[in-house]
């Protein structure tokens, strides 16, 4: 078996599966929580999921398991041996701060597993340089990852246009963004994923825009409103999550966008000279 993380298996065992709205929430929280879920009865999942403890069972069936043991078993069977309690991992010796900080490290290895294939983000790339004007879209926690790639991308791309507060002047920006020629959206979703976000999305396909999406989970809300998703998982272990991999997933956008956009270089070169003409930054 691959070294792959317990979350990257998890992935794996429910790609291509048609699951409901319920089990795609109950998937979810087996991917944030993928070390422990092996360990977890029914009810604890159920609980962890915010569903009802049938509703676990349903899943595991959907998933062509006998019943939820066997799924146990079967996450049992692939799960590595550092992930077993008691296994010598020494997570007890970490305190809570730590602890949250070892779940973005996870996160991140997470994220190079499925970057082994460059495959969607060079796709992601070129349909985002080729797009005139480019719409970036994220509402409420994710404002500043949209904020964020906004900022960078307007620097090598001719034309951006950030869309980070909701309303009903969005679906106007949206609309006069396509008719100035925009062909695709990229959208950053983070829990807890507003229902405005959802709406743009299906609106922004309506009109034709091509949806590149950057989510938390392959089962987030936007799923059935993007072309492509490209996952990032959040932290959970404080009170407020933590979003160091899909901030770095939006940086590789960036860098496969540049690679599509033949003038880039030449614009942060004009920049640097601008920049330093002015006085713009302290050396």
């Amino acid at each position: 078996m691959s070294e792959s993380s317990p979350a990257a298996r998890l992935q794996q065992l429910f790609e291509g599966r048609r699951l409901t709205p319920t089990q795609r929430r109950i998937a979810h929280s087996m991917v944030r929580r993928a070390g422990d879920v092996p360990f977890l009865s029914s009810v604890e999942l159920a609980e962890l999921a915010g569903v009802s403890q049938p509703s676990v069972t349903r899943f595991a069936v959907a998933l062509g398991f006998d019943g939820y043991p066997a799924l146990r078993r079967h996450l049992r069977e692939v799960a590595p041996a550092e992930s077993v309690p008691g296994g010598g991992g020494g997570e007890d010796a970490y305190n809570e701060y730590q602890q949250a900080v070892l779940g973005e490290i996870e996160n991140l290895r997470h994220l190079v597993e499925l970057l082994a294939d460059p495959g969607p983000v060079e796709r992601a790339g070129r349909l985002l340089a080729a797009s005139r004007p480019l719409l970036v879209l994220g509402l409420r926690a994710a404002s500043s990852q949209a904020r964020g790639f906004g900022y960078f991308a307007a620097k090598v791309h001719p034309d951006v246009r950030v869309l980070d507060e909701g309303g009903s002047m969005l679906h106007d920006r949206i609309d006069t963004a396509r008719r100035a020629g925009a062909t695709a959206l990229i959208c950053f979703a983070l829990p807890r994923h507003p229902k405005e976000v959802v709406d743009a999305l299906a609106y922004a396909r309506e009109q034709g825009l091509t949806v590149v999406a950057v989510a938390d989970s392959a089962f987030a809300p936007v799923a059935g409103h993007s072309d492509l998703l490209i996952p990032a998982a959040v932290g959970t272990g404080l009170a407020f999550d933590t979003a160091c991999a899909p901030m770095l997933l939006g940086r590789v956008l960036l860098e496969a966008m540049c690679d599509d956009l033949p003038d880039a270089q030449a614009r942060l070169e004009e920049f640097d000279a601008r920049a330093a003409a002015r006085g713009l930054f302290v050396e």
